[in-house]
């Protein structure tokens, strides 16, 4: 288990540093946000809410449970990266940038797998003790 939680936890922990930490300046509308925002065709009054959407999908990936909330962040973030991306390179940004959002990418994609092989390892393990239970073993049940 440790060979999928170990790095399970690196990928959701750096994604999480890297959402929260974009979302902070998205939240107070900074005037850099706002001059970005502006630069790329974006009305200013969408900043806060992109703000608080990271916020939360932060928050989401951390609560136990909720499979399908999860997917949802992870779709969520993929969607606010490729956005980005292609409005800063539509926009005539530097294609250079474009490693800064393959890096992000790079993170939503490593907790993605390891979260679903946590998942199939935690339904293989309940299957596996079920399993037992039926054979009448309830010493090696748990």
């Amino acid at each position: 288990m440790k060979k999928i939680a170990i790095p399970y936890w690196m990928f959701t922990g750096l994604l999480a540093a890297f959402m929260f930490s974009g979302s902070i300046p998205d939240l107070l509308s900074t005037p850099d946000a706002v001059e970005l925002f502006n630069q790329l065709g974006y009305p200013a009054y969408l900043l806060p809410f992109l703000g608080v959407a990271k916020i939360l999908g932060v928050i989401a990936l951390f609560i136990p449970g909720f499979p399908r909330v999860k997917e949802w962040v992870y779709a969520g973030f993929v969607y606010d990266l490729a956005g980005a991306m292609y409005s800063t390179l539509a926009s005539g940004g530097p294609v250079g940038g474009s490693l800064f959002f393959l890096l992000g990418f790079a993170m939503i994609a490593g907790s993605y797998i390891y979260h679903h092989r946590r998942l199939k390892a935690a339904s293989f393990g309940a299957g596996a003790r079920e399993l037992r239970l039926q054979a009448g073993n309830p010493k090696y049940a748990e």
